[in-house]
């Protein structure tokens, strides 16, 4: 058998290609058939004895030169190549009559009943879609911050969030149970109250339920910062310092009732002027969580474990007032009844709040003086303001 070497030139690198019959090989857009039978080099010019067939390998001119072509592996052919099945007619290849037969003959009552019931729900699901998409009475009337309130959805939060909470308790809650006990405290603060009174929400109530997860956040992400997670570390137990339980339990009972008060006294959530009036509340909004995180940042930077101080803290907003954290979160209550008009309901949640956070300050200064001594005794006597900056 005797192989052809054929010579291309090329502007950049001429090489050679030696062709020698075997194989049908394939190149779709030459629709010619050709066999090969295999590759050497050989650089002789001879003959074609067999025009019908022959394989293609580049092959260098000069052994100098570098080769910068792998070689060519193509083949050409009329036939259309039936080896490469269709990847969507896999499933239907093995497909005959007996194996229905087989699988029909298999189905019991209670698989047929579940399989009707999951087709029937999705045939609901995609018709209710459909006329909901096509309806023109959803959207002429209500943009995508409208939501109709379902009850049952606060309803089964709040009672999960009251399985997580017995978990916590009992320190066996994750991260995720963790936060849905703070999901479901929120919703019911912030979006259950106004959705009961209007029938539907919009607006302010959900610019507030994601603000208030971004403002109590903020210690976890300092502790993340500063040690890589986001879980509390061992410490003096002298420094968890609260008030007794039923104290801590009316603050609470203090705050829900605040916000259903300000849902009540507000207007309807359609009526509540946008635009430019609402500068100061985004104003306020933004100084509330800088306060918060600047104060939690700085408390954490000279303290042991976020928790126990190791030096007396006079940067940041500790220049202005001793309890920054505890004025940020009055001020973060104190806006949201600002954002839904709520005076009356804003007076009563910052009067709930001082009467807390006193018995509180007072209970953490004892501490720091037993700690620090006359260095926080200077420090009280230079910043006289407790919480509200001016007001002693």
């Amino acid at each position: 058998m005797e192989t052809t070497s054929v010579l291309l030139q090329s502007r950049t690198i001429p090489f050679g290609f030696n062709l020698k019959c075997n194989q049908i090989v394939s190149c779709r857009h030459f629709n010619k058939q050709f066999q090969s039978k295999g590759f050497y080099s050989h650089q002789s010019l001879k003959p074609i004895q067999n025009p019908l067939s022959f394989s293609l390998l580049p092959s260098p001119l000069h052994k100098t030169r570098t080769q910068f072509f792998s070689p060519l592996k193509c083949s050409f052919s009329d036939i259309p190549s039936s080896d490469s099945p269709n990847p969507l007619l896999k499933p239907f290849k093995n497909l005959s009559f007996d194996s229905v037969k087989s699988s029909l003959s298999e189905l019991t009552p209670i698989k047929i009943v579940k399989w009707a019931t999951i087709v029937s729900l999705g045939i609901a699901a995609t018709k209710w879609t459909v006329n909901l998409a096509f309806s023109p009475f959803f959207w002429m009337y209500f943009s995508w911050s409208w939501l109709f309130w379902p009850w049952f959805v606060a309803i089964a939060l709040a009672v999960y969030g009251l399985y997580c909470f017995r978990k916590h308790s009992i320190g066996e809650a994750s991260i995720v149970e963790q936060l849905a006990i703070v999901t479901s405290v929120f919703a019911w603060l912030t979006l259950v109250p106004p959705a009961y009174f209007n029938g539907y929400l919009e607006g302010w109530p959900f610019v507030f339920f994601f603000v208030y997860h971004y403002f109590f956040f903020f210690n976890v992400s300092v502790r993340k910062r500063l040690y890589g997670d986001y879980y509390a570390r061992p410490h003096d137990p002298k420094w968890d310092v609260n008030p007794p339980k039923w104290y801590r339990l009316l603050f609470c009972v203090g705050v829900m009732v605040g916000h259903w008060l300000a849902a009540f006294e507000a207007p309807e959530l359609h009526r509540i002027p946008g635009g430019w009036s609402n500068v100061g509340v985004w104003v306020l909004i933004v100084v509330t969580l800088l306060m918060q995180y600047n104060s939690t940042l700085y408390l954490a930077k000279y303290s042991e474990k976020v928790v126990v101080p190791t030096a007396v803290v006079q940067f940041g907003p500790y220049r202005w007032v001793r309890h920054p954290v505890y004025a940020s979160t009055m001020l973060l209550f104190a806006t949201y009844c600002l954002a839904l008009r709520a005076p009356l309901s804003l007076m009563f949640v910052v009067a709930v709040c001082l009467m807390y956070y006193e018995q509180k300050a007072k209970l953490e200064e004892v501490l720091m003086v037993e700690t620090f001594g006359e260095s926080y005794l200077e420090y009280a006597s230079k910043v006289r303001c407790k919480f509200i900056p001016f007001v002693y």
